[in-house]
């Protein structure tokens, strides 16, 4: 055989070794046994059974109860601040004392011109009497008479505009002291000593009343008719609070809502009012509303972390006595405190897997943990040298 016979030989023999050495290892993998799925592991918590309260959640807006912006009724220069930025005060509170000299001239001048005139009605009305009398005697016309009797009308009527006068000024000098319309918190001082003011346009500060306090908020008109039922049984409770402050929460009640629905978003305003004793709401603020309509009996409530959503909708994976996961579809209604009230899927006493969900198949087995304890740490392993 020559060299290329024997090269065709070889590399045949080589081939055929290659292919029965894939098909051994081929039959030997298909031969081996699947090794078996270890158990999830998973936390989990009982389905239990209390009283949660029905309500409605919300945004909504603080609002002074009420709000006056001090103004000036006359013009001059401010002299006197009676009060701090940020002061409380008293209704009838001296705030601002404006320069009285020009309104005191003006009531002498006024009180000049009425002495006058007073002194002109005394003779004009002698006059006439006098005039009366000779009218009698027939010394005089019941013509001439009957001018002094107008002179003297005239008189009467100067001294009465001359009056008003004096009380218009009495008045205007009154305006020179500003009180406080109400009780309540005084902001910013818009105006400094020595600036002059002008009448019913300069803002001089603004008074917020604040115990008690208002807050605006609007819901989904479909849940006005439940909110009208509920607040002709009685009062609406409901509770504001300050998001990223847990503790700061105030108790209120519902005090209106609007006679319209506003068609553009489907929503109708309402209106809620607080004692605010401690002063933890403020005007301008956004608070998370809870509406408290009713309270359910008995509700079936899980961990909201047990609840789960897929595609044809929300889930929880249930634990059987034989530690077997079964996924269970449930129907919720609300979430209050990291609870939420499950209506149908599940039984009390059920438990349910809230933490390991990624871990686990259903019908597969599982292996239950107990939780981290809250504020513990980890132990940290040594930096390498």
């Amino acid at each position: 055989m020559n060299k290329s016979g024997s090269l065709i030989v070889r590399l045949l023999v080589l081939t055929c070794g290659v292919m029965l050495f894939l098909a051994t290892t081929g039959c030997s993998k298909k031969g081996a046994a699947p090794k078996g799925r270890p158990p999830a592991l998973v936390v989990t918590a009982k389905v239990s059974q209390q009283d949660v309260p029905v309500q409605l959640m919300a945004i909504g807006t603080m609002e002074a109860s009420e709000s006056v912006t001090v103004r000036t009724q006359i013009s001059g220069e401010l002299i006197g601040v009676a009060f701090r930025e940020g002061q409380e005060v008293q209704k009838g509170a001296l705030l601002f004392q404006l320069d009285p000299r020009t309104y005191k001239a003006a009531i002498r001048k006024a009180e000049a011109t009425l002495a006058r005139d007073r002194v002109i009605m005394d003779n004009a009305a002698k006059d006439y009497i006098r005039y009366s009398q000779l009218v009698k005697d027939g010394i005089v016309t019941q013509e001439q008479a009957e001018g002094y009797r107008t002179r003297a009308e005239s008189a009467a009527a100067d001294v009465a505009a001359d009056q008003a006068s004096v009380d218009s000024a009495r008045e205007q000098l009154a305006y020179c002291s500003i009180n406080s319309p109400i009780s309540g918190r005084l902001g910013v001082l818009a105006v400094d000593r020595g600036n002059v003011v002008k009448a019913n346009d300069t803002v001089l500060v603004t008074i917020n009343k604040l115990t008690p306090i208002n807050v605006t908020f609007t819901i989904p008109e479909k849940q006005l008719p439940e909110v009208k039922r509920h607040m002709a049984a009685g009062k609406v409770l409901i509770e504001a609070e300050v998001p990223g402050r847990a503790a700061a929460r105030e108790k209120g009640s519902i005090s209106f809502f609007d006679n319209t629905v506003d068609p553009a978003t489907g929503t109708i305003r309402l209106k809620g009012v607080f004692e605010n004793a401690g002063k933890q709401l403020w005007p301008g603020q956004f608070v998370n509303l809870s509406i408290t309509l009713a309270m359910k009996k008995n509700a079936l409530v899980v961990p909201s972390q047990a609840v789960q959503t897929g595609q044809k909708g929300q889930f929880v994976f249930v634990v059987k006595p034989d530690t077997t996961a079964e996924i269970r579809p449930v129907v919720t209604s609300s979430v209050l405190q990291g609870m939420t009230v499950v209506e149908n899927g599940l039984q009390p006493g059920e438990q349910v897997v809230i933490d390991g969900q990624m871990r686990v198949v259903p019908g597969g087995k599982v292996e239950i943990k107990q939780p981290d304890k809250p504020g513990t740490a980890k132990p940290v392993a040594p930096a390498e040298k």
